[in-house]
């Protein structure tokens, strides 16, 4: 009897984990349907794209043209949705990346013809890591790039320098600068924070009560924990350089804030009296 029960137990566990298996290799099968086996990556074309435009905006985190060209906005969209579904935030679509955006898309339908053949050709762009940040007693900091400007790959697979209209009339150093200040301000925080950090900057830099360039902003006395504890000048990481790109690019998850905190270091009163708009990671947004 006992022999009996322990053969159909071991029967029973057997069917269950095959049924597992085909289920598994049913949707792997459904996501390879809707795609190529080819990595998407930022500066790709054809129709990986278009079917990647067409899902992250059915889903919201796209409003561009579906064109079929991997450009800053899709690299957005596709970073924000591994960011809202708890992935590596690389804006690299890879075969994980693939199979969460079928599964949250199944319902979609295309309603825009496509006008190239063939998957997703070209390459470009990869995310860092970090450790932690800090923030200034009534102001807030930001991020920065590379020596002369970013360069990413095109369809073509040559390089191309970081074009002035995504600059925002921003020189070389004050790129960098902004670099240092992420990375020395944020570079514990989440992806999403880091670039947040990198829109306050810019956003001071716009408005008519701080000084109009980013270097200014960031050495204006007392804005900056990262300066006046000398973090300013450690080398920054990818991950803080292509927080300031995104940042430079239009992504502002802080949604036009001037300051922020970190409520567990901050030591300023008048802090606190500015209106909250949100938080993210240990940084509060606020204005």
């Amino acid at each position: 009897m006992n022999k009996r029960l322990i053969a159909f137990t071991i029967l029973l566990v057997a069917a269950l984990f095959a049924g597992m298996q085909v289920k598994k290799a049913g949707i792997l099968h459904s996501a390879q349907d809707v795609f190529s086996k080819q990595t998407i990556r930022y500066g790709a074309s054809g129709d990986d794209v278009y079917e990647l435009q067409g899902r992250l905006k059915f889903l919201g985190y796209y409003n561009g043209n579906i064109d079929g060209s991997f450009g800053y906005q899709t690299l957005r969209g596709v970073k924000d949705f591994q960011y809202k579904f708890g992935m590596r935030v690389d804006g690299i679509v890879g075969a994980k990346t693939k199979l969460r955006l079928w599964e949250a898309t199944k319902n979609w339908t295309p309603t825009t013809p496509r006008r190239t053949a063939g998957g997703a050709a070209g390459g470009g762009a990869a995310g860092g890591g970090g450790a932690a940040g800090g923030t200034a007693a009534g102001g807030t900091a930001a991020g920065g790039t590379a020596g002369g400007g970013r360069v990413t790959e095109t369809a073509a697979g040559g390089a191309t320098p970081l074009t002035p209209s995504n600059r925002r009339g921003m020189s070389d150093n004050d790129i960098r600068i902004m670099a240092n200040a992420v990375y020395g301000e944020a570079r514990g925080e989440p992806y999403e924070g880091q670039v947040a950090v990198a829109a306050v900057i810019l956003n001071r830099v716009q408005s008519p009560s701080f000084p109009k360039t980013a270097s200014g902003v960031i050495f204006q006395p007392g804005a900056f924990t990262a300066v006046a504890d000398g973090q300013i000048w450690l080398t920054p990481n990818e991950r803080a350089r292509e927080a300031v790109q995104d940042a430079l690019a239009g992504w502002d998850p802080s949604g036009g804030c001037i300051y922020y905190f970190n409520p567990d270091t901050a030591t300023s009163k008048w802090i606190w009296t500015r209106p909250q708009v949100k938080k993210i990671g240990k940084h509060i947004f606020c204005n």
